[in-house]
């Protein structure tokens, strides 16, 4: 009896401590507006993205925010536990927390954007990417810290009302259709550590203003229409590890007061139009952690930037224990991406292993040789010199990359024989040396057996495999370097065909002058030296006789 007494009373207790499925956390407006979001839109159920195949939900969470139902339990909502305002909404089909990765399509809702200005105060974290939302883009109120809207069909310009947002940590706006100008304020906000504007239709300048000590970690401005000339006030962002301003039509000498920037890895200034020379200032350790160094496609001349090449600490070390696939970035809400050329082909890399180290420098004007210590860079993968006008010979010490994946060298004055020493490169897969002035035979054993005829065209003294001209042919080039046995370059067999050729010629020219007298004065000349030698004999005939 008294063992069921103290059952009963426990359970009740237990019952009163729970939450009763009546009671409801969320705020009404909140639960309203998310209401109103979902019947506005369009749920397509038969079209996914390509980048979607990832999802593991089978449904979009929104057919889960049901009329009558505590919108705090909904899938991708939560709530503040106090107050059951929304802080955050997430409808993502993938492990990271976000509103993406779903099948929405259509405007944003007007209600949408009046919640979202004036009710939803407290909301901390939006993210729509990944979607097909259409119209202009939704403006989030003072207090919130991620704004994620990227990969969507977005048009119209990015409102200055956007500078009353000025707590965001995060702000991606990548792959959508806006225009006009960005906003100057944005390069003030205090606690900015992500500024994604990549692949739109901004124009304008990029904001002239970086406060100091500022937030900037990622700047990412490429594939719009930007003009400059850079602000020098980019160097105030002293944490930036990822500068990307590529594709634009920023006219400018290169930002040499970038190199005090010890924390950037990820340099892109590919085609633009940037000229001049490429210089350092004479900083103690100019670009220390760089890793990415592209400045393609521009208009660059003089050497080669060996002052800065030489201190790219970034690429020398190979962390030879490091086991699994480590990527740049410490926010698990945004992964850093680049584009690059890559083997030859242009590539959108959506995540940056932190191991990725590559250098292009192709489509300019640089002149000189190539620096012997640029083989000091043990862990670089990508090296493209390609379209420059650069001479001298391939140094040896190139042949130490060997984490090297892809060279190209097409497109210069280079010189001399290829070395063997390259055939070491296990790991490289791409190799182009085509119009160039290379000459010898081409180096045979390890990834130079998998290298087709388009790597080497152009090179019309280079010989051997894959090419169709045989070394041992006509006994022009020889396995060794022919360098010391025919120091001007001519088989034997010219030479004596012609030594033969001069011999008519002589003969002919001298029956020709002893027929005509002609010219006179090498016609006295050559009976002068022969009455000599008749003379001569002679006399050595006539002391013969007397001696006899």
């Amino acid at each position: 009896m008294g063992c069921f007494l103290l059952s009963y009373v426990m359970f009740h207790l237990l019952f009163l401590y729970l939450p009763s499925s009546t009671c409801s956390l969320c705020n009404h407006h909140d639960n309203s507006a998310l209401l109103q979001f979902k019947h506005s839109i369009v749920v397509n159920t038969s079209h996914y993205y390509s980048w979607l195949d990832v999802c593991s939900s089978s449904s979009p969470k929104i057919e889960s925010w049901r009329n009558g139902t505590d919108c705090c339990q909904w899938e991708g909502v939560t709530c503040d536990t106090k107050s059951g305002h929304v802080i955050s909404l997430d409808l993502s089909c993938s492990h990271i927390q976000d509103l993406s990765n779903n099948k929405i399509r259509g405007s944003i809702p007007q209600a949408f954007h009046e919640k979202l200005l004036y009710s939803w105060k407290y909301i901390e974290f939006i993210d729509l990417s990944f979607n097909k939302l259409q119209g202009n883009l939704p403006i989030p109120p003072n207090g919130i810290e991620y704004f994620l809207v990227s990969n969507n069909e977005l048009t119209g310009d990015i409102p200055s009302t956007m500078c009353n947002a000025s707590t965001l940590n995060m702000l991606n706006l990548a792959h959508n259709n806006l225009t006009g100008k960005i906003p100057q304020c944005l390069g003030a906000f205090p606690y900015l550590s992500v500024l994604d504007l990549q692949m739109n239709n901004l124009y304008g300048n990029i904001p002239r203003k970086f406060s100091k000590e500022n937030a900037f970690v990622t700047i990412k401005l490429n594939g719009n229409h930007l003009k400059g000339p850079l602000p020098q006030s980019l160097a105030h962002c002293t944490n930036l590890q990822v500068l990307d301003l590529g594709n634009n039509n920023i006219e400018d000498t290169f930002p040499h007061w970038l190199e005090t920037l010890q924390q950037l890895q990820v340099l892109s200034l590919r085609s633009n139009k940037f000229h001049g020379i490429i210089a350092s200032l004479g900083s103690r350790q100019p670009f220390h952690s760089l890793r990415i160094f592209d400045v393609s496609n521009n208009s660059f001349h003089g050497p080669l930037p060996t002052s800065y090449i030489k201190n790219f600490q970034g690429m020398m070390h190979v962390n030879d224990n490091q086991t699994g696939s480590i990527y740049m970035g410490t926010d698990s809400l945004y992964n850093e991406s680049i584009m690059v050329v890559m083997k030859g082909l242009d590539f959108e890399l959506d995540r940056i292993l932190i191991t990725f180290t590559t250098i292009d420098l192709s489509n300019n004007m640089f002149e000189g040789e190539i620096p012997k210590f640029i083989g000091e860079l043990h862990s670089l993968k990508g090296l493209n010199l390609s379209h420059n006008a650069i001479s001298g010979t391939i140094p040896q010490p190139l042949s130490y990359l060997r984490n090297l994946e892809w060279l190209d060298l097409s497109c210069n004055q280079l010189t001399g024989e290829i070395p063997m020493d390259l055939t070491n490169l296990n790991f490289l897969a791409v190799l182009n040396l085509s119009q160039n002035q290379f000459e010898g035979i081409i180096p045979t054993g390890g990834q130079f057996n998998t290298f087709e005829n388009d790597s080497y065209v152009g090179n019309p003294m280079l010989c051997g495999f894959p090419l169709s001209k045989s070394c041992n042919e006509d006994g022009e080039w020889k396995p060794h370097s022919t360098f010391h046995n025919e120091e001007f370059g001519f088989g034997w067999k010219v030479v004596v065909v012609g030594y033969a050729i001069g011999m008519l010629f002589g003969m002919l020219l001298g029956y020709f002058m002893f027929l005509t007298g002609k010219p006179q004065w090498l016609a006295r000349l050559v009976e002068g030296l022969l009455y000599v030698r008749v003379k001569r004999t002679n006399n050595t005939n006539y002391v013969n006789r007397g001696m006899n």
